[in-house]
């Protein structure tokens, strides 16, 4: 079992929902972190309460679709902390509409989903995934680090209705982790450095919250436990993922019991 405990935590999407609530609970339990994110204020903010706290924390504000950008991010955790025990790329977009969409009078199609909005959230959600993991785990190797690679799925990744973009994003990331853990496993790493995914269902984040009441009321009458996932409980199962080392290659739900209906 590994522990929290002075464990080098890099965190991508870290100025705000998972990402800042898991940064939360890594230095609660003695963890230092290295956040990442594209908004400096909110990035600060962040940190600032974090090392209110006594939280060792470094900050470096970026793209996640920047090669060097990430490559500076893997630096800065090896040059300000020794090493790189997790990996959380959390950093993610939604940009929702339907493939195509005809027009309920005339059954003519009248918009479609730009291809401006699909790249979008395939260049963050995944293209920016791969480059955070390819920089770090080979710091990882490079330097002796023992840990976990958490990558972010999704119910979504099931096939949600007006998502094609996210939700093939999130199907890469159940994917992503039988794949890494089958490349360590040929060089005799995967006990070293083992990787999952988390899928969270409707999480408690202030933008879910804040949304349309009514919707929302609408989305909880699919959650057999009758409310939204606390971004505390995600920390939570990474922080157990990343202690139990017999957990590797697989994608772990947290969603209440969730099951999308036919129309997702």
């Amino acid at each position: 079992m590994l522990t929290i405990q002075d464990a080098v935590a890099v965190i991508t999407g870290g100025a705000g929902g998972i990402g800042a609530e898991l940064a939360k609970y890594w230095v609660q339990h003695g963890g230092k972190v290295v956040l990442s994110d594209v908004s400096e204020s909110g990035l600060q903010q962040v940190a600032g309460e974090l090392r209110a706290g006594g939280g060792q924390v470094a900050t470096l504000a970026g793209d996640t679709t920047s090669e060097a950008a990430c490559a500076r991010l893997a630096d800065l955790a090896i040059d300000t902390f020794g090493a790189i025990h997790l990996v959380a790329p959390a950093a993610g977009i939604i940009r929702d509409g339907l493939l195509v969409a005809p027009d309920r009078e005339t059954g003519k199609v009248t918009k479609k989903m730009s291809l401006e909005n699909f790249q979008a959230v395939i260049n963050i959600n995944l293209t920016g995934v791969f480059l955070t993991v390819r920089e770090c785990l080979e710091r990882m190797i490079n330097h002796n680090c023992r840990g976990l690679i958490c990558l972010f799925s999704s119910t979504g990744s099931l096939g949600t209705a007006g998502q094609i973009n996210y939700s093939s994003t999130k199907a890469a990331m159940n994917v992503m982790p039988k794949v890494i853990t089958a490349e360590l496993f040929r060089r005799g790493l995967a006990g070293q450095i083992r990787c999952v995914a988390i899928a969270p269902g409707y999480v408690g984040t202030p933008m879910v919250k804040g949304m349309n009441q009514k919707a929302l009321e609408k989305i909880l009458e699919q959650v057999p436990i009758g409310r939204l996932i606390e971004p505390a409980e995600v920390a939570s199962l990474i922080g157990e993922l990343y202690r139990n080392e017999a957990l590797a290659g697989d994608t772990f739900f947290i969603h209440g019991g969730l099951r999308l209906g036919s129309k997702g």
